[in-house]
């Protein structure tokens, strides 16, 4: 089984430790977050990475080498130029069956092999994995009808979202709609395989996730990843 790891991007929200470190070198504990999303891998059946690379490359390649400590193989491709969120793709070898997708900061306690299994038996082109985040607007919200007249009054309410987790599995197939070599982002991906008729699907998962993208979530990360450590890391 072959997992994609999207480690190339500059990480900016995590500014400035990002300026001379690659996010996914960012520690959480006493090993890097994408050290814990390899080992997640491997645990889920996974003997096969690709890492796809660009900002701080050498680092990256220079920490995990080719993946024989933890017991499958890491191969690298390099981006000369920034491809966006999915655009990396495109330089990889057609994979022979699906494939995991993921971004190189994700910390959840998430069941990936539920998720791979999922995805297989729903028929699914991609199936993205997502959480519910309600976001809280701090203000009175008033409703008005065309004639500016006010039909309600709601004091701060909360909207629930359903957001992408960062992790997803493709069919190979997916692999042959991305430009070589161009910048397209996720999303842009998305919606050529809707108007394509094409089944994309979503995973939803109620558990632990964290998107480390301010310096807040980061610490928060760290403080959950001491606490629970044994529900990141399980014993294969």
């Amino acid at each position: 089984m072959q997992a994609v790891i999207l480690a190339g991007g500059k990480g900016t929200r995590l500014a400035p430790y990002t300026k001379i470190f690659p996010k996914p070198l960012i520690p959480i504990g006493d090993m890097p977050i994408l050290e814990v999303l390899i080992r997640q891998l491997k645990y889920s059946g996974v003997d096969e990475i690709v890492l796809t690379v660009g900002h701080l490359a050498n680092l990256l390649q220079a920490f995990f080498s080719d993946g024989s400590r933890y017991g499958l193989k890491i191969n690298y491709s390099f981006e000369d130029k920034p491809l966006g969120t999915v655009g990396p793709l495109s330089l990889i070898p057609r994979p022979a069956e699906s494939f995991f997708v993921a971004n190189g900061d994700v910390l959840t306690t998430m069941d990936l092999k539920g998720l791979y299994d999922s995805h297989c038996d729903s028929g699914a082109v991609v199936t993205i994995a997502v959480h519910k985040r309600s976001v809280k607007i701090n203000l009175g919200v008033i409703q008005t009808n065309s004639d500016h007249g006010v039909v309600n009054y709601i004091e701060k309410p909360s909207h629930d979202y359903l957001v992408s987790m960062g992790i997803y599995v493709f069919q190979p197939c997916v692999i042959d709609l991305i430009p070589r070599g161009q910048y397209l982002d996720f999303p842009d991906l998305i919606k050529i395989l809707l108007e394509r008729g094409d089944k994309v699907g979503v995973h939803p998962f109620e558990g632990y996730w964290q998107d480390l993208g301010n310096p807040a979530d980061y610490e928060q990360a760290t403080l959950d990843f001491e606490s629970m450590r044994g529900e990141f890391l399980k014993e294969a």
